[in-house]
């Protein structure tokens, strides 16, 4: 599947490629900046015995996977 992706992608005007690569590489890194930060509240909320908090912020986390 990646190598039809990347195989798409030079068929793309290179300008736009790289938009698009710089777009989808800012997507990940606020992805994974989001992920740590409820990977944090996770914690937090086992080191408090916050099952409520634990239950909501794991779902969060699902769905942002």
């Amino acid at each position: 599947m990646e190598n039809n992706v990347l195989n798409e992608m030079d068929r793309v005007d290179p300008s736009l490629r790289d938009e698009m690569l710089a777009e989808l590489f800012l997507e990940q890194i606020v992805k994974d900046f989001k992920k740590s930060k409820i990977l944090e509240k996770i914690d937090y909320s086992l080191k408090k015995k916050d099952k409520k908090s634990f239950l909501l912020l794991t779902e969060e986390l699902k769905c942002l996977s």
